[in-house]
């Protein structure tokens, strides 16, 4: 069985696998500091709770976009399973399709195995948007090419930031504002419609622009904690895959066994 770690600048989520089938995960927040003693701990545990035994995994795969956390989880998975992890994107373990970009060591481990598992599921021109810490679109052609995108203050970032830097407003959860008025009577409701949406309006207009650029039918997928909700009070997307990156760590898993 394959230990995946996805590790995001917020969480990093642990999934145990078999082929494609994800069997379990877990979720911890992303902290550098975090030792392999006490990922090992915490981890080890949760697993023997849902009656899996260290001994069931056989192979690990690691992608991260914090380079600091690979170190100790290498210190996890060498230590406490004997295995010798494989790190997303280097040594046995390369993307296997073309970065058509400027900086291709600039892109980020999340979106390129978002980018491998989309291809593999779905056929034609995508365009990948991904609710996480930021927002980023990014294009995938019919070879399975990454053609670049667009990063975007994450929505959490952006209520972060104004609740942080304002005397008087409060902290409100994200959902869609009780009706579809986008003049609100008071703080909260005006709050909730620019934040919910200002970033449909966000999204719809990026999406556009970069469908009209590519010049060909774009099929739309989302992934992220956040695409379910927009997903429920929109069009926008064409499918909503929650899974994308944990499935293109499984990919590569595979390729490289």
């Amino acid at each position: 069985m394959l230990l995946a770690a996805d590790v995001g600048n917020t969480n990093v989520v642990f999934a145990l696998i078999e082929g494609r089938e994800i069997k379990s995960r877990w979720r911890i927040a992303t902290d550098p500091r975090r030792t392999g003693d006490e990922y090992a701990v915490w981890l080890l545990q949760l697993a023997e709770f849902q009656g899996f035994d260290k001994s069931d995994i056989t192979q690990v795969i690691i992608g991260s976009v914090v380079p600091r956390a690979i170190h100790n989880l290498t210190v996890l998975s060498e230590k406490y399973l004997g295995i010798t992890p494989l790190i997303a994107g280097q040594d046995g373990a390369q993307w296997g399709f073309e970065l058509d970009i400027e900086q291709p060591s600039s892109l980020g481990a999340d979106r390129a195995l978002n980018t491998l598992a989309a291809h593999a599921k779905y056929d034609g021109d995508l365009i990948l948007v991904d609710f996480g810490t930021a927002t980023t679109f990014d294009v995938i052609d019919f070879n399975g090419a990454y053609k670049g995108g667009i990063i975007a203050p994450g929505i959490n970032l952006s209520l972060d930031a104004l609740v942080g830097n304002t005397a008087k407003l409060p902290r409100i959860a994200i959902e869609k504002p009780a009706n579809d008025s986008v003049i609100g009577r008071n703080t909260e409701s005006q709050m909730l419609i620019g934040v919910f949406w200002g970033y449909v309006a966000l999204i719809e207009g990026l999406i556009a622009r970069m469908k009209k650029e590519i010049g060909r039918p774009a099929r739309v997928v989302a992934t992220g904690g956040l695409a379910i909700l927009f997903d429920e009070h929109t069009d926008l997307f064409d499918a909503v895959d929650a899974d994308l990156t944990l499935e293109g760590l499984a990919i590569l898993a595979e390729r490289a066994a």
